[in-house]
């Protein structure tokens, strides 16, 4: 538990360390986000500093490496989280060289994530971590190939529903830290993958010191560098330790950003109309005039709420 601590101290250190440096570096170099037009609150906020996931990631991999358990699982999640970062960083450097908010291509995001996310369900089927636990019980069961499949679906709608979650100021940042907090602990509990807690406290420490720069009104953006990385990271742990399944319970209000956005494109498309004033859904309880403080501050609780649930068959 000390490490752990030590482990949190000093990844919240780097990052706020980081950002000082980054985010001054970022405004002189222009990576500065660009507001879609139509998102009519959030026009003040043009020009703000993005990338600074590139400050939480590199805080969280160096803290881990020092504290953490050198094995497998904990070097091949933190080169999938680096891979996903790569995808992101490119994703936002195109936006910036572009003066555009338009990055890589819908198809060529997805070609990156699933060449990493089927690369990651290989690992899994052969090195045996192929047990998938239930949550809410200590069942387990081993599913074998089916572990492929499977992880690439956890994967994919990981890294996009956290990419679709960070839209306001600190709520992607928010939720995740929540996230992360409550994996490691249930990780801790279960006592099989203490390498992949400390990575997740680790993660924890470094999005508390960027949320100090993020929460409303933000000094700097995430960005797809962040976001993709930090779902590329919840996979990973969720799914190197067999707990893939309890990704939709703690992970719900990311699962709500998906799905928001994925039912207002098939009303809009069969009947012109829409459901929410604005998907994701956290927009739309914008537009009902709700601050991004409380919508974070909800989101967050939610997280905490189910993610406690997780834990109940080991009190």
């Amino acid at each position: 538990m000390r490490d752990l601590l030590f482990c949190f101290l000093l990844s919240f250190a780097l990052c706020a360390a980081l950002l000082l440096v980054l985010i001054p570096i970022l405004k002189k170099l222009g990576a500065r986000q660009n507001i879609l037009s139509y998102v009519k609150e959030h026009q003040n906020k043009s020009g703000t500093p993005t990338m600074g996931g590139l400050a939480f990631v590199l805080a969280a991999v160096l803290s881990a490496a020092i504290f953490a358990e050198k094995t497998k699982a904990f070097a091949v999640a933190l080169a999938v989280g680096i891979a996903y970062l790569a995808v992101g960083f490119l994703d936002d450097l195109l936006k910036k060289l572009r003066g555009k908010n338009l990055g890589l291509r819908p198809y060529q995001k997805i070609v990156f994530q699933l060449a990493v996310a089927v690369m990651a369900g290989i690992y899994c089927c052969l090195n045996g971590l192929t047990v998938l636990k239930m949550p809410y019980s200590h069942a387990a069961y081993d599913i074998g190939w089916g572990m492929l499949p499977l992880g690439v679906l956890v994967f994919v709608a990981t890294v996009n529903s956290v990419n679709l979650t960070d839209g306001l100021d600190g709520l992607a940042g928010s939720v995740s830290a929540v996230f992360f907090a409550v994996l490691a602990a249930l990780l801790l509990l279960q006592g099989e993958a203490p390498a992949l807690a400390a990575l997740c406290i680790a993660l924890v420490g470094a999005l508390c010191a960027f949320l100090l720069f993020n929460v409303n009104k933000a000094s700097v953006f995430m960005g797809d560098t962040g976001s993709l990385s930090l779902g590329g990271f919840a996979a990973s742990a969720a799914l190197f330790s067999g707990n893939a399944l309890a990704v939709p319970v703690l992970g719900a209000t990311f699962v709500l950003s998906s799905i928001s956005v994925i039912l207002q494109v098939i009303y809009y498309k069969k009947t012109g109309k829409r459901i929410f004033l604005m998907a994701p859904v956290h927009h739309h309880l914008q537009e009902k005039g709700y601050t991004e403080a409380k919508i974070a501050y909800v989101y967050s609780a939610a997280t905490l709420v189910l993610g406690l649930t997780l834990l109940i068959p080991f009190v």
